[in-house]
């Protein structure tokens, strides 16, 4: 018996270790704050950057500046998708400055790229450079953002903030190697209006060599404002003076867009050298405001290459740069989650604006809402509900949430509604809404679940997130209640009738850059469906019918020709596994329908292994231009794109992609009969499309070669948009 027992306390030693490790690591690499050397360092570098205010050996120097300053936006309950740009702007500025603290910016081109219609303006200093890495005071965006903030290498900071050496490396090559110490930095009273961050201090002379800063929401006068995170970098210029090299700063605000979650990021990115000392500018170029700009005659002057897209740096087309994800993780680390946080009431929440209405052929008409309240600690509530007319029914969802601010969560959940059978959306909600209530064309397959779930998010390094779900609940197949304007809908999905526990790993890796100049886009989800209790409706009596599944997709698109033509690929493999000599309907994968197989009917392809290939060659159509007032105005310029469309499949139990027998009657009420045996082939396609300016919308014509091939002609939103609409 002891033996048997001692297994069972050794793990449970080994569970108690694991939970504890991570805060004995950190309390073990914790900082010693205000201890005498970090006091005595940062003293030093508080003097010397007062000192070089006042250095005789520099009176004054001139710089220029290259910047791009982009704006971005995201919609969708928890921001589904990554950041969009709307408007990039791109600037070369003239920068002067003579001592003791004169400064003054010229802009002396500017261009700009509307994707997006917007009437965004920028506030004047985001179209600028940080000078003397912040005066005593700082202030962003003229004010309005953050104003009134201690520097903490300031004789007011000394007094407000805690400081702690955490590292110590060499940067720099040859003679201009140096040593410096990071420096954490975390406000005394995290309630008041203070930055957070590190500096990185020159161990000799006691020079900032970078800053990396966040700020208290305490800080933040508007409060919209959800982030705002600034880089300064400076160099070694003239062999003795520490100047701006690279400035990058992240400006993040949240609010609703009816009643929608909508997020606009603002990001700046400059480059600053070819430095001139000692110029000797006259005093009254420093009249003014600090940073001004030509005449919009002079500024259409200025010898641009390309285009702006073209040029714009890999980390302003990421999801969020590096080292910006640096300073709001440094920012997190040092003081309490919610002195970055806003304090919030409950406030209606939904995943994308369909949940609020929408149109299929098993609800007709379904109206609904939700609403979310954030209790603290990370904690948080959620309720989405809706209620669907013609089949008078009610379905929902309750979420207990627990969000740390690295990303990684759980969350426990209950639910009764629909699940969508097949991997590949065809169409956008709003649309789907508008054919199935006007032309009976419902491009959607849902059954019913009704269960209770925990799931768990983590972070990964790299641009993964993953995720892990399990839920015990029981599927069910649903019945045709509506009836379109003209035509006539599918029956829906004869699903088989199962309890069932379903374990999901899921991984999803968000647009950005790849090998040799891709951006790829990557799914993948390993899933299984245990049954719990076999249903007496089942095939073959009361048997289990355990289920394996395997899922990957890839979006790869290269941009060509400066930038104007791109290859786009979109590439799936999916696997089925049955532990009976049957897979039921809701597990198998399905094509057809303007994305997963152009030119074929929708879900006319249904298979339990396949595999798709899409390959797509855009390039640039005149478009007429016009003005949109103070949205901008349309470009002439549209896309035009060739396509090639192939889908794989194969499969062991061709009879099954019928209805099983027994469970005949299950299929859906009224509707028209659809489900045939597919042959196991390969179905290949050929189509062209046309995008509108700013890539709204998406006219298709395709045609489909093998046997059940037609012409088919479509028009959608940009896919860009469906995961919000």
């Amino acid at each position: 018996m002891r033996r048997i027992l001692a297994v069972p306390r050794t793990a449970c030693w080994l569970f108690v270790f694991v939970l504890l490790a991570p805060s004995l690591a950190r309390t073990a690499s914790a900082q010693t704050w205000n201890d005498q050397r970090t006091l005595a360092l940062v003293d030093r570098a508080t003097a010397r950057r007062a000192e070089q205010l006042a250095d005789t050996g520099l009176t004054d120097y001139q710089a220029t500046a290259h910047g791009y300053v982009t704006f971005l936006g995201q919609l969708g309950e928890g921001f589904p998708t990554p950041p969009k740009i709307i408007k990039a702007d791109e600037l070369e500025l003239e920068v002067y400055w003579r001592a003791p603290n004169l400064s003054k910016q010229l802009i002396v081109g500017r261009r700009d790229t509307l994707l997006l219609p917007t009437d965004i303006a920028y506030h004047r200093d985001h179209l600028g450079i940080v000078q003397n890495n912040f005066p005593n005071i700082i202030r962003i965006g003229d004010g309005d953002e953050v104003a009134d903030v201690p520097h903490p290498l300031s004789p007011v900071g000394l007094r407000e903030y805690d400081f702690a050496v955490s590292d110590s490396f060499a940067i720099g090559q040859a003679s201009q190697r140096i040593r410096v110490y990071e420096v954490k930095v975390r406000p005394k009273d995290d309630k008041q209006p203070r930055v957070v961050g590190a500096l990185y201090i020159d161990q000799s002379a006691g020079q900032v060599v970078r800053m990396n800063l966040s700020f208290t929401r305490a800080a933040f006068l508007d409060q919209s404002l959800e982030e705002l995170s600034v880089v300064l970098e400076n160099r070694l210029v003239g062999g003795r003076f520490w100047l701006p090299s690279r400035q990058e700063i992240e400006i993040r605000r949240t609010g609703t867009w009816m009643d929608f979650p909508a997020r606009g990021i603002i990001r700046g990115r400059w480059e600053i050298g070819d430095y001139k000392f000692n110029t000797s500018p006259a005093r009254s170029l420093f009249v003014g405001p600090e940073i001004v700009q030509e005449p919009p005659a002079q500024l259409k002057k200025y010898p641009w290459t390309g285009q702006v897209l073209d040029s714009l740096p890999p980390d302003v087309r990421a999801v969020t740069d590096v080292d910006v994800q640096r300073v709001q993780a440094e920012a997190r680390e040092l003081v309490r989650a919610r002195a970055l946080e806003r304090s919030q009431q409950v406030r209606m929440s939904a995943r994308k604006v369909s949940d609020f209405v929408h149109v299929n052929r098993v609800e007709g008409l379904a109206v609904g809402d939700g609403a979310e309240k954030q209790i603290g600690d990370g904690f948080s509530i959620a309720a989405r509900a809706r209620y669907g007319i013609d089949d008078r029914d009610g379905k929902g969802a309750v979420t207990l949430a627990w969000t740390r601010p690295s990303g990684a969560g759980v969350q426990l959940f209950a639910l009764r509604d629909f699940r969508q059978a097949g991997d590949i959306t065809e169409r956008s909600s709003v649309v789907n809404s508008l054919a199935a209530q006007e032309f009976g064309s419902d491009d959607t397959d849902p059954y019913l679940a009704r269960g209770a779930g925990v799931g768990i998010d983590f972070p990964v390094a790299g641009s993964w997130r993953w995720r892990v779900e399990s839920t015990v609940e029981r599927q069910d197949s649903l019945a045709v209640h509506a009836t379109p304007v003209t035509g006539a809908f599918l029956s829906t999905l004869p699903a088989m009738p199962r309890n069932v526990a379903r374990v999901a790993l899921s991984a999803y890796r968000a647009p950005g850059l790849w090998l040799l100049g891709t951006e790829l886009t990557a799914r993948a989800e390993v899933r299984a469906g245990l049954d719990v209790r076999p249903s007496s409706a089942q095939p073959s009596g009361s048997g289990r019918t355990d289920t394996y599944r395997f899922v990957a997709s890839a979006d790869i698109e290269r941009p060509f020709a400066s930038g104007s033509q791109r290859l786009v690929t979109e590439t799936t493999l999916g696997r089925l596994w049955s532990s009976r000599n049957f897979d039921p309907s809701q597990e198998l994968f399905y094509f057809g329908g303007p994305v997963s197989a152009p030119g074929y009917d929708f879900h006319a392809i249904v298979a339990n292994m396949a595999a798709t290939e899409h390959v797509e060659y855009q390039v640039p159509m005149p478009f007429p231009a016009f003005s949109l007032g103070r949205f901008g105005r349309v470009p002439a310029s549209g896309t035009f794109a060739l396509y090639a469309h192939a889908v794989a499949i194969g499969s062991r139990n061709l009879p099954a992609l019928a209805p099983p027998p027994g469970i005949a009657s299950l299929a859906g009420s009224g509707g028209v009969p659809r489900f045939v045996e597919s042959p196991s082939t390969v179905y290949p396609s050929l189509g062209a499309a046309v995008f509108t300016p700013f890539r709204l919308l998406r006219f298709d014509v395709a045609r489909g070669l093998r046997q059940g091939g037609r012409w088919t002609f479509g028009v959608d939103v940009s896919r860009d948009f469906w995961s919000i609409l």
